[in-house]
């Protein structure tokens, strides 16, 4: 006779904010939807069930009907809605004052629309650090759930990982579940009878005990083949079968009623981590080929199953180092918390505030912050969204009269927390973030009419994964893969197009080349430069007057025998969407040419459509992944007329530009993609100095947004 055993089944939905609605709408058809249809039919069957809130507010705004069904579940018993973080940040990269607003504020949205009492808790993608614990507990969460990784690396073994446990810091408990590796990947990949064995042969070593399945419920319908797999060819209908037949001693339930009836097994106190495939993504990309080379050789040997719970990769936070635009968001997202908070303590109400933190929690969703199976750092759309938010919510809190803070503004200050001076300048059109000492590069430009960074960008760099890619396609198409074990081109030739730079994909950066270097040399990376002002630091100054402000920044370098000091100033004037970046070259021969050009990466702007043009005038070149290589130029346009901006480069004389689109191949749950980045323009020129070694020029770089204004007018004209 079999033993009883405890079996909760967690799904986490979730779609990102800034995710296409194409994108939510196939994910609701192929997984939410067909899942709840096949659920509702088995009446012993209970889930936990935990819902992102980017999610839940588009379910709620396009398809209420499903809410609606299951409210009805949730009253019957039959669903758990576990809570989380609204907007699904990671919430060791948050503020803990972040953390528990997230956690509440989703909490009550969720008793309010589906009449849930919220007990537990998803925590965002596994990543674990101690000190959650007291805020978890001052939210009110009682429960959350992990996998048995982070259990292992606290030195357990898999057998003993049949209950859930109490943690706890600072005198503040929370209950811990342990979610099975064993079953993240046999369901729905292998026989549902394989589960089945798995749960017997756990019932006969510890009867009454607790097995949890907690993974994504994209798994079922989204994920690359598993829509055919798990419904049309039935897995999940005989999985359920399986689980009904053998109820007697199966008892399928919500992690909530397993705590109630089951007492815990111990108490546990879990290291830094996340669930194991993240901590090798986490990994600089040496270490992983060196972490993969070693765990394939060890996987035969008889003592690895013993050893390998003692190996781990890196830790979550490094991302941020190894993704610096990551960083940078985060930096930027810290900027927004750090001045709701110093709002909230100058007496400025809640009420007051709430949009601008609703807008902020937006811009803390997790997925463009890292990188793994997924696309994350690497799909633009998600990158413009965190920054929409982030962008919205400044604009917002400007509107509040005791927030008042002058509408023209040049400080220095430490950013983005790497104990260097950044420099901000500021009006009420235009955001400019300034790193004297990275080579006096732009690295963030706010259009904030409409809340678009032209500075959101991404550095092309060596993937571990581009091993895979160099290598060729090869995918079995007559199995069901997990998403890891992929290898699926989502266009051809990939292979050829894996591409790294040598230096950080921002603006104003200063580079001499050779004087016969030519656009593809450039653009394909054969294209040396001279000198290294790109990576020197800037010495800088503030310049402030009523009507303008300036960032001054110099450097002293050489090329072939000459020392050369460049001077550049970028200035912005009050109310209005222009920089003026002026330049001056001190220490150049005049008798020989030097080549010398400035490198801008736009963001934003996709490459292939018609709406995204280059143009001089009213003559357009093309669309914004052209290659352009254009002489004696007064004026370059970039247009994109779905966001509503053309950004226009006019130099105060005759300029030479180069134009080229920033492409990565990097890996998604589809495959492996190219992905279109930025938009790059180098004005160049051929240089002599002057009798005094001097040579200058000005360049109006302006962001026109009547296009994208025009449209604001008439939505809030039809509104009213």
């Amino acid at each position: 006779m079999n033993q009883p055993i405890y079996l909760c089944l967690a799904l986490h939905n979730h779609q990102p904010v800034g995710n296409f609605d194409h994108v939510f709408e196939q994910a609701y058809q192929d997984s939410y939807l067909p899942f709840l249809n096949v659920f509702e039919s088995y009446d012993p069957l209970k889930i936990s069930l935990h819902t992102s809130g980017p999610l839940m507010e588009w379910l709620d705004e396009h398809h209420p009907e499903y809410l609606d069904r299951l409210a009805q579940l949730v009253t019957a018993g039959r669903v758990e809605i576990v809570g989380g973080a609204f907007y699904e940040p990671i919430l060791t990269m948050i503020p803990s004052r972040d953390r528990q607003g997230q956690i509440r504020s989703y909490t009550q949205w969720l008793a309010s629309r589906l009449g849930a009492t919220i007990r537990g808790m998803w925590m965002p993608e596994r990543v674990w650090e101690q000190q959650l614990v007291g805020d978890l507990a001052d939210a009110n969460i009682e429960y959350t759930l992990l996998d048995d990784f982070h259990f292992q690396s606290a030195g357990f073994n898999k057998d003993e990982l049949t209950g859930y446990f109490v943690t706890e810091d600072s005198g503040k408990i929370v209950r811990v579940f342990p979610g099975s590796e064993q079953l993240r990947y046999t369901i729905p990949f292998a026989d549902p009878h394989e589960t089945i064995n798995y749960l017997r042969e756990s019932a006969q070593l510890r009867p009454n005990c607790i097995r949890v399945f907690g993974d994504d419920g994209e798994k079922f319908g989204t994920w690359p083949d598993t829509k055919q797999h798990v419904y049309d060819n039935g897995w999940l209908r005989s999985f359920f079968d399986l689980l009904v037949e053998n109820q007697s001693w199966i008892h399928t339930t919500t992690l909530a009623e397993a705590m109630d009836r089951v007492a815990p097994t111990g108490k546990v106190y879990l290291p830094d981590g996340s669930y194991r495939e993240m901590t090798e993504w986490a990994l600089p990309v040496a270490r992983q080929h060196t972490y993969t080379k070693l765990t394939h050789e060890m996987v035969a040997d008889p003592r690895w199953p013993e050893l390998s719970q003692f190996v781990k990769g890196g830790f979550w936070r490094n991302f941020k180092v190894k993704y610096p635009e990551t960083d940078e968001m985060y930096a930027r997202m810290m900027m927004v918390s750090e001045r709701l908070e110093s709002a909230r303590r100058q007496g400025v109400s809640e009420q007051t505030l709430a949009s601008a933190r609703t807008e902020l929690y937006r811009g803390q969703c997790n997925c463009s912050y890292w990188h793994g199976a997924f696309g994350g750092c690497y799909l633009p759309h998600l990158r413009n969204a965190v920054y929409n938010h982030l962008i919205a919510a400044d604009n917002l809190l400007d509107q509040i009269p005791e927030l008042a803070a002058p509408s023209l503004e040049c400080i220095a200050g430490d950013f983005n927390f790497d104990a260097r001076p950044e420099i901000r300048i500021t009006n009420e059109k235009l955001m400019c973030l300034i790193a004297p000492p990275q080579g006096g590069q732009i690295y963030e430009l706010d259009v904030r009419s409409i809340c678009h960074n032209l500075g959101a960008t991404l550095t092309r760099r060596e993937e571990a994964y581009h091993r895979k890619v160099l290598a060729g396609e090869h995918a079995d198409k007559d199995q069901i893969a997990s998403i890891h074990d992929r290898v699926v081109f989502k266009q051809e030739g990939l292979d050829q197009r894996v591409q790294y730079d040598q230096d950080r994909r921002k603006s104003l950066l200063d580079r001499f080349y050779a004087n016969d270097t030519g656009l593809d040399d450039v653009a394909n990376g054969r294209a040396a430069d001279l000198t290294n002002f790109v990576q020197s630091p800037y010495e800088s100054r503030l310049r402030r007057s009523p009507d303008r402000v300036q960032a001054h920044l110099s450097c002293d370098g050489q090329i072939h025998q000459y020392n050369i000091r460049i001077s550049k100033g970028v200035t912005m004037f009050a109310e209005q969407s222009r920089l003026e970046i002026g330049y001056l070259i001190e220490g150049l021969p005049s008798d020989e040419t030097l080549h010398f050009g400035v490198e801008f990466n736009l963001a934003g702007l996709p490459a292939g459509a018609d709406d995204r043009f280059f143009s001089r005038g009213d003559e357009r070149l093309g669309h914004l992944g052209t290659r352009l290589s254009l002489e004696n130029e007064h004026e370059l346009a970039l247009t994109d007329e779905w966001l509503g901006l053309s950004t226009v480069f006019r130099p105060s004389q005759p300029t030479n530009f180069w134009t080229f689109p920033i492409e990565t191949v990097s890996q998604s749950e589809g495959g492996f993609e190219l992905v279109h980045q930025s938009v790059v323009v180098i004005p160049h020129w051929h240089i002599r100095g002057d009798q005094e070694g001097r040579w200058s020029v000005t360049m109006q770089f302006e962001m026109d947004t009547q296009l994208a204004e025009s449209r604001m007018q008439l939505t809030a004209e039809a509104v009213s």
